[in-house]
C-alpha cells in the first residue's frame, strides 16, 4: 500500500494536531473539565464540539453531502490517531464509540428513510446512540449467533421484544438503539437487527455498572425488555441478517478503536519522554540510560508495528474486503500496545506517572478493557488460527492477490 496520504487529509490530519495540542490537552489538568465518570463534561463538551464544526472536523467518515468530510478508512486512521492524544479527543470530533460504528454501518445498510430518521441526527450531534447486544450469562458474549437469548416475536406489522442486556455502552444518555435479537433458530440467520427510541414503552435501564477505568459518555448500562414494540419499518436490513450487519459494523469499529488507542500509546509515550529528558539521576538525565531507552524504543517499535497493521487493514478494508483475519491481528496487537506504552510511561515517571499528576494513571485503566472490548484477544486470536489452519502458506500475501 502506499503511505502517502492525500494533501486533504494531511492537512486535516495537522488540524487536528492543533486543535489537539491547543483546546484539549491544557483542558485535562483542570479538575472542573471532568463529570462525575472521569469524562469531559457536557458543556464543555458542547462548546467543544460547536469549534470542531466550524472547522471543518466533524464526522470525518460519514458523506459530505450529511456534513462529513467522506474520508475513507486509511484518511479516518490517521486521523483518529491524533484526535486521541488528547483522552478527550475523540468526542470533540465525533468520533467516539458508539457513535462511530453506528453511524458506519446505518450509513452503509439503511433504507433512505432509515438515515433520515435514526442517522442524521447522530451526525449532526443532536442525539447519541447505542448498539444492544450483550448479554449476562447464559447469554451472548463472543457467540451472539449461538447463545442469544434476547427475542423479537413478529406479531402483525410489529415486532415484540423481551429479553436481558448489560455493559451496554453509551445507553445512559443515547436516544436511538440499535438492538440485536433472535428471530429464529436458524444457526447462521437466526437474529436480525432493530431500530428503537428511548421514548419507546416496554424496556427499562436497571443500573450503571460500575466499571474499574474512566467510563464513556452513557456508561455502561443493564437493560431489560419486557414488551418492546418495534414497528417493522425500523428493521435493519433484512429479518435473519442482523449477524451480517453486526459483521459489517465490527470490522471498521474494531479498527477505529486501535486507531485511537495509537494516539493513546503516543501521548503516553510522549509524557515519558519529555519527564525523562528533564528528571536527573546520577548525575544525568534519565533520558541518557540505556535501560530506559531500551523501554522507550520497544514501546516505539510497538507503536510503529501496531500502526502497520492498523493501515494495512484499513487499506484492505477500502478495497471492498472484509479484512477479517487483518483487523484481528491489528485488535491483539494494539490493545498489547497501548497497555504496554502506559505501563512503561508510567514506570519511567515514577510516583509522578502513578499519581493523579499526569494523565497517565486515567490512560492505564483505561487501557485494560482494550484486550476485551469488540472481542476479547483470544478470540481474535482464534480466528487468525482457523485462518491459518485453512490457508497455509497463503495466510500471508503480497498487495491484493
Amino acid at each position: 500500500m502506499d503511505f502517502n496520504l492525500t494533501p486533504e487529509i494531511e492537512e486535516v490530519r495537522q488540524q487536528i494536531r492543533t486543535f489537539v495540542d491547543q483546546r484539549l490537552i491544557p483542558l485535562e489538568s483542570d479538575a472542573a473539565s471532568y463529570d462525575d465518570h472521569e469524562n469531559i463534561n457536557e458543556p464543555l463538551l458542547e462548546s467543544l464540539r460547536a469549534e470542531t464544526r466550524k472547522l471543518g472536523l466533524w464526522s470525518l467518515s460519514m458523506p459530505t453531502e450529511r456534513g462529513g468530510r467522506g474520508f475513507n478508512t486509511v484518511g479516518m486512521a490517521a486521523c483518529y490517531e491524533e484526535m486521541n492524544r488528547s483522552i478527550f479527543g475523540p468526542a470533540c470530533f465525533n468520533a467516539a464509540p458508539p457513535d462511530d460504528g453506528n453511524m458506519f454501518l446505518l450509513n452503509r445498510v439503511a433504507t433512505d428513510a432509515q438515515k433520515e430518521k435514526w442517522l442524521q441526527p447522530i451526525i449532526d450531534g443532536k442525539v447519541r446512540s447505542s448498539i444492544v447486544m450483550t448479554e449476562p450469562a447464559p447469554g451472548s458474549g463472543s457467540d451472539p449467533a449461538g447463545m442469544m437469548r434476547t427475542t423479537a416475536v413478529k406479531k402483525g406489522d410489529k415486532w415484540v421484544v423481551h429479553g436481558h442486556k448489560w455493559y451496554i455502552t453509551g445507553a445512559g444518555v443515547a436516544d436511538h438503539f440499535l438492538l440485536l435479537a433472535r428471530t429464529s433458530d436458524d444457526p447462521r440467520r437466526g437474529l436480525t437487527c432493530f431500530l428503537y427510541h428511548r421514548d419507546q414503552p416496554g424496556w427499562e435501564i436497571l443500573r450503571r455498572i460500575p466499571i474499574m477505568g474512566p467510563e464513556e459518555h452513557g456508561g455502561h448500562c443493564e437493560l431489560k425488555f419486557d414488551g418492546l414494540e418495534i414497528p417493522d419499518e425500523n428493521r435493519l436490513m433484512g429479518v435473519g441478517e442482523g449477524l451480517k450487519a453486526v459483521q459489517i459494523r465490527l470490522g471498521t469499529a474494531r479498527l477505529t478503536h486501535c486507531m485511537r488507542w495509537l494516539g493513546l500509546s503516543k501521548r503516553a509515550l510522549e509524557i515519558a519522554g519529555e519527564y525523562v529528558a528533564e528528571r536527573q539521576a546520577f548525575g544525568t538525565p534519565l533520558g541518557d540510560h540505556e535501560g530506559v531507552q531500551w523501554m522507550l524504543g520497544e514501546a516505539a517499535m510497538g507503536i510503529h508495528t501496531g500502526r502497520l497493521l492498523t493501515m494495512n487493514a484499513a487499506w484492505k478494508l477500502d478495497t471492498g474486503d472484509f479484512a477479517r483475519k487483518e483487523v484481528s491481528m491489528a485488535k491483539v496487537a494494539v490493545a498489547d500496545i497501548l497497555h504496554q506504552s502506559v505501563d512503561t510511561a508510567i514506570q519511567l515517571c515514577g510516583a509522578k506517572g502513578y499519581s493523579k499528576d499526569t494523565v497517565l494513571e486515567w490512560m492505564y485503566r483505561y487501557a485494560r478493557q482494550a484486550r476485551l472490548v469488540d472481542g476479547a484477544s483470544e478470540v481474535h486470536k482464534m480466528v487468525l488460527a482457523r485462518s491459518f489452519q485453512k490457508e497455509g502458506l497463503d495466510f500471508w500475501t503480497w498487495g491484493d492477490n
